[in-house]
């Protein structure tokens, strides 16, 4: 899993309350159990009409947010059925970060587990940050998770809370393998004092 350290990119403003997990990646692409080519389809009915062109109202359609590395979104991001695809189809869209006043457990739990970051403020902190997100490509926001700091494109910092466990698991880029594998040692001593022991297993 990619380490996560401190990113300084485009934040894209998402003002949605209540954006579930289809909105974020339509079943009809679960399909699949690669990690890689979900981006295209990363809130699927909102980019593309029904003849799949784009709609340029949407904030990831536009100029300013085709690299966004940062989300702003509104509260309850994340909800709805528990799907890990929607945390792959935003981290292979490019987007690292996610910024909310809530999540969905399910959802929020595996973004971590998928090199995302997502953090929870106050809504008027929320807000703030929004409206620094709505200046486009030439507004970029910092975050930098050894600090637990936002630092948006005027200076201003903002303090986050992140669990010690899962900021060591992004900063080391562990997932659930990564820290398996870190134990590949003790794995395989037991493996083989047990085949000594219990041949018969």
């Amino acid at each position: 899993m990619e380490k996560f350290e401190k990113i300084t990119g485009v934040a894209a403003p998402l003002p949605m309350i209540n954006v579930d997990t289809d909105m974020i990646i339509p079943k009809l692409f679960l399909k699949t159990i690669k990690r890689s080519g979900l981006g295209l389809n990363l809130f699927d009915e909102m980019r593309y009409d029904d003849d799949r062109n784009e709609r340029p109202e949407f904030v990831l359609n536009q100029p300013a947010y085709r690299k966004a590395e940062v989300l702003v979104a509104g509260e309850n991001f994340g909800c709805g059925s528990s799907r890990e695809h929607a945390p792959w189809a935003i981290k292979d869209f490019g987007i690292r970060c996610v910024i909310a006043p809530s999540f969905a457990d399910i959802f929020f739990n595996n973004c971590f587990k998928n090199g995302i970051l997502p953090i929870a403020l106050p809504k008027e902190q929320v807000d703030v940050l929004m409206k620094d997100a709505e200046k486009g490509e030439n507004a970029r926001m910092t975050i930098d998770l050894e600090k637990q700091e936002i630092i948006t494109s005027d200076g201003e910092i903002f303090s986050f809370e992140v669990d010690s466990f899962k900021k060591h698991c992004l900063l080391e880029g562990l997932d659930d393998i990564g820290l398996t594998m870190k134990n590949v040692t003790s794995i395989d001593s037991f493996e083989a004092e047990a085949s000594v022991s219990r041949p018969w297993v």
